[in-house]
């Protein structure tokens, strides 16, 4: 039986490795193993990363309404129970970008939330 090698797979991997630690400083781009250790470091960040850019930009919609609502004279969550109350569905990403583009339109949303509350 013929004895097989295996150079050639094994060295697709290193290459796919190396290629994605280019951009990577010191050894960590040119030496298999710690280019591993960091690829794989690196793409279990990015992992989480994505996880985590949905919450910071949640957090960053809330934060916005929250103010564009004080200035109206109501809180943010008051102004969210009102919206539901009164049978408004918007997301607060579309909420966020109305504070920012078109205060009219985000005071008639308060109004219609506080009447709502009351």
């Amino acid at each position: 039986m013929a004895r097989i090698k295996g150079a050639v797979v094994t060295r697709k991997r290193h290459k796919k490795i190396l290629k994605l630690a280019k951009g990577f400083r010191g050894s960590r781009n040119r030496l298999f193993k710690t280019a591993n250790e960091a690829v794989m470091k690196s793409l279990s960040h990015a992992y989480i990363g994505r996880k985590l850019k949905k919450r910071d930009f949640r957090r960053l919609w809330i934060a916005r309404i929250n103010a564009a609502t004080r200035e109206c004279g109501m809180n943010y969550s008051t102004f969210m129970n009102g919206l539901k109350k009164a049978g408004i569905e918007v997301n607060r990403k579309m909420l966020s970008e109305i504070a920012i583009n078109d205060s009219a339109a985000f005071m008639q949303l308060v109004e219609k939330a506080k009447a709502a509350q009351s």
